[in-house]
C-alpha cells in the first residue's frame, strides 16, 4: 500500500481554501484538511500520514491519533520539526515501500528524494485531490441516477398494467 506523508501546516498555507479558512480558525482548517485527505485515502486506497508541527509547543509530547485505516494524524513533540519526523519515517520505510511525501519546502524534497521517497509539492497534491473529488462527485451522481426509486419496482405486473390504463384514459 502506497503511503502518503503530508506536511500538514505547509500544505494549510498552500492551499487556497485552508489558506482562507485558517485565518478564521486553524482548527476549522485543520479539520477540512483531514476530511479532504481522509476521502483521497479511501478513494484512492492509500496510507496517509498528516504531520502538524508542535516543535514551538513547550512540553508537547507527540501525539499521534489513528482516524481509520487509510489516515493518521501525528503532532510532534516539543522541539520536533514536521520536516525532522516525515524524515526519520521515510528514513525507515523508503526503499521499502512506495512512499511519497508531500511538501513545498525545496530541502526536505531534496532530502526525502535522496531517501527512496517520492516528493509531490503542497499544489501538485491539491490539484491531484481536487481531481479525486471530481471522481467522487461523478461516481456519486451517477450512483443516485442510478438508484431512482420509480412505482413499478414496487409494485406487480398486475397493478402496473391496470394503473397504465387508467393513466391512458384521461
Amino acid at each position: 500500500m502506497k503511503t502518503i506523508f503530508v506536511d500538514g501546516y505547509n500544505v494549510v498555507n498552500s492551499w487556497p481554501d485552508l489558506k482562507q479558512k485558517k485565518d478564521f480558525s486553524f482548527e476549522g482548517a485543520r479539520q477540512t484538511l483531514i476530511d479532504k485527505l481522509h476521502n483521497y485515502g479511501v478513494f484512492k486506497a492509500c496510507k496517509i500520514v498528516l504531520v502538524f508541527d508542535a516543535h514551538k509547543v513547550i512540553g508537547s509530547l507527540e501525539k499521534k491519533e489513528e482516524i481509520n485505516k487509510n489516515i493518521s494524524v501525528v503532532f510532534t513533540k516539543d522541539g520536533e520539526t514536521a520536516d525532522s519526523y516525515i524524515e526519520k519515517n521515510v528514513n525507515a520505510l523508503g526503499r521499502k515501500h512506495e512512499i511519497v511525501v508531500v511538501t513545498s519546502d525545496n530541502l526536505e524534497q531534496q532530502t526525502v528524494f535522496q531517501r527512496g521517497a517520492v516528493r509531490m509539492s503542497s499544489l501538485e497534491f491539491y490539484n491531484e485531490v481536487l481531481n479525486v473529488e471530481k471522481s467522487i462527485k461523478l461516481k456519486s451522481d451517477k450512483n443516485k441516477s442510478a438508484q431512482k426509486n420509480i412505482i413499478s419496482d414496487n409494485i406487480d405486473d398486475k397493478t402496473a398494467k391496470i394503473l397504465e390504463e387508467i393513466r391512458r384514459s384521461k
